[in-house]
């Protein structure tokens, strides 16, 4: 029976490594945002106390 084309695993590696990255990116993103958030929030309940 003969084989088909070799499958091209090397760019569905690059390409999963490529989209884990752009994940790890967009989390690290929305963390900083949301301790920036916090931050704010926190400045202004002192303001307001003060």
């Amino acid at each position: 029976m003969a084989k088909g084309p070799e499958k091209n695993t090397k760019n569905k590696a690059l390409h999963t490594k490529l989209l884990n990255r752009k994940k790890t990116k967009l989390q690290e993103e929305k963390k900083a945002q949301a301790l920036r958030l916090k931050a704010l929030v926190t400045k202004m309940n002192q303001k307001k106390e003060e």
